[in-house]
């Protein structure tokens, strides 16, 4: 066994409250680690001269007959569990929970243990907060002595009079200063309208200060402040009972799952991309959106608060070597008196483009962030911006050149499902982008042109493995480009939500209507082919029709010495195992 001693680089601590410290912890051994091998780990700190240890103070992360928690390095990637969207108060049980029963199964065995797991965006919902948990939140930053801050331009500015507003609880967008010079803040982020089709979105919760956002972290993952919790002592009007009380049962009962949780995340190595619900709903989806968002300082605030959220919770720990020189010059804005410099910091992480990154596994994984370095529309404001822009896909292309393979992680699917794109397309023709949430890649030309160019492009990888999430249900896609000088075959497998799911009724006639205005024989289909592909999709269950699961769950990828082999399976909530088929040799695709 090794002892490492932790010096102040391997150990970087940032306080953000009275008794509330973000450990930031990157060991660089001299040897490298072995791998394919179980290394068992734990943490030991000393205070008042009385020694602690990681697994004498969170025993619940040790599965039966453990000494300690472990883990395994793999280079080569054999299985990997992926998914995204985990809403605590969405009313279904936790796909992450399906991690611990994989890494039980694996206890002993290095050689079974997957990989890695891989979550690709929303992995809080720091705009769409039931009651309850915002309850809970404003309960932990009492507890933990989370620090206050204070803000212009809005009716309360401070944290203090947030919190003790009659408007606190279910009426947070009646807050904001209601005049015409902010009216585009409020309509495009704030208002508490259900969109028709694609997602719903409630900000009359929205987090708004940073000690808000990292509540919401220490209770979305951890369960040791939800045993300090009284759900029942509240300050919630009489008109909102009813929401609260049913928005509690499901809140109490995703709470008792995180101890299991946090058990599975304790054995896995695990990495993270931001999408749009890690800050807030429609996350620049279009240049108007960041003209309205970014003027106003009370919303940059909001935003620039999640995203120190993500920084120091999430992001830092993909890849810490790029962030060493930014936390040495933003730990100074963390002190034992509160936050200094906040405005400063936000400015800073907003222009901050080194949220991607890859990893140098076989095949090499490469993790796209598609929310701040969007190709802007010049034409017309309120048209999608482009998920990635032309410098941010040039670079993506110089990192595949010569890759035999590649996993490709892309928060939302390259390869949407037909009609879903198409009503996105009408929306976003009529001006009302926003509504449906028309994010996709094929919604701004420029962007679909260029990777599409990349993937046929003879120099990048002949084979992709495209994992994405976003849309709340799961499908694969295998892709197949015409006209390429060598053969290219993609795999897209799309596992969304983790703990979310489309509306059902909805989602059974947009794929009714896909299956009948879409088939390979339609007309229709004919004339909509995509651009020189072929698009073959893999069924959850050959003897039926469908082609989209809806259900929470996690997916389970794994990979064969046979490059053209890739099995998926989805594993739900509800104890099922979704294994997606490929298509009998008499049926044919898009």
């Amino acid at each position: 066994m090794a002892e490492v001693p932790l010096d102040s680089k391997q150990n970087q601590q940032v306080r953000i409250g009275e008794q509330a410290f973000v450990n930031l912890i990157s060991i660089d051994f001299q040897d490298a680690l072995p791998i394919n091998t179980l290394l068992a780990y734990n943490f030991t700190w000393t205070i008042d001269e009385q020694q602690h240890s990681l697994v004498e103070c969170l025993p619940e992360i040790l599965y039966s007959g453990q000494k300690y928690p472990n883990f395994a390095i793999k280079s080569d990637i054999k299985q990997m569990l992926h998914g995204s969207c985990r809403k605590p108060h969405f009313d279904s049980g936790d796909g992450l929970v399906q991690v611990d029963h994989i890494i039980s199964d694996s206890i002993s065995d290095a050689t079974v243990r997957p990989a890695m797991l891989i979550m690709s965006g929303d992995q809080i919902y720091a705009d769409d907060v039931a009651g309850p948990m915002l309850v809970a939140i404003h309960q932990v930053i009492e507890l933990l002595g989370l620090y206050d801050e204070k803000w212009q331009g809005t009716v309360v500015n401070s944290s203090d009079e947030l919190f003790t507003s009659p408007l606190c609880y279910y009426q947070r967008d009646q807050l904001l200063p209601h005049n015409s010079a902010n009216k585009a803040v409020y309509e495009k982020i704030f208002a508490a309208s259900k969109k028709p089709i694609f997602t719903s979105v409630n900000a009359k919760n929205h987090l708004v200060t940073l000690a808000e956002v990292f509540a919401m972290y220490i209770l979305t993952w951890s369960p040791v402040m939800w045993r300090r919790v009284d759900l029942k002592s509240h300050k919630v009007a009489d008109a909102f009972s009813v929401t609260y009380q049913a928005e509690a049962e499901v809140i109490e009962r995703f709470s008792a799952g995180l101890s299991i949780v946090g058990r599975a995340l304790a054995h896995i190595p695990t990495y993270m991309i931001f999408d749009d619900h890690d800050i807030t709903d429609d996350w620049n989806l279009t240049r108007g959106w960041e003209e309205a968002a970014y003027e106003h300082p009370f919303s940059k605030r909001i935003i620039g608060n999640a995203l120190i959220g993500y920084w120091l919770c999430q992001g830092w720990g993909n890849a810490p070597d790029k962030f060493i020189e930014f936390n040495a010059k933003a730990k100074h804005c963390f002190t034992e008196q509160g936050y200094a410099q906040q405005t400063q910091l936000i400015e800073q992480l907003l222009a901050w483009d080194q949220w991607h990154y890859s990893l140098a596994t076989s095949p090499k994984i490469i993790v796209l962030d598609t929310r701040t370095q969007r190709w802007r529309s010049e034409s017309n404001a309120n048209k999608p911006s482009g998920l990635m822009d032309w410098e941010a896909l040039s670079d993506l292309q110089q990192e595949l050149i010569n890759q035999p393979e590649v996993i490709l992680v892309s928060p939302a699917p390259i390869y949407g499902v037909k009609m879903i794109e198409t009503i996105q397309r009408i929306f976003t023709f009529i001006g009302l982008p926003l509504v449906v949430d028309a994010e996709n890649w094929m919604a701004h030309s420029g962007t679909a042109n260029v990777m599409l160019n990349i993937f046929r492009h003879y120099k990048t990888p002949p084979h992709f493995i495209i994992l994405s999430g976003d849309v709340h249900y799961s499908f694969f896609y295998e892709v197949t480009h015409r006209f390429r000088r060598s053969s290219s075959r993609i795999f897209q497998i799309t596992s969304s939500g983790i703990k979310n799911q489309f509306p059902s009724g909805l989602l059974r006639w947009l794929e009714r209507l896909n299956r009948y205005l879409y088939n390979s024989r339609s007309p229709l289909n004919w004339f909509t082919k995509r651009r020189r592909m072929k698009v073959k999709v893999r069924k959850p269950n050959p003897e039926q029709r469908n082609t989209l699961v809806n259900q929470s769950g996690i997916g389970l990828i794994t990979l064969t010495a046979d490059e053209q082999v890739v099995k998926a399976e989805l594993l739900t909530a509800n104890n099922e195992r979704v294994l997606f088929h490929p298509l009998k040799a008499n049926e044919q695709g898009e």
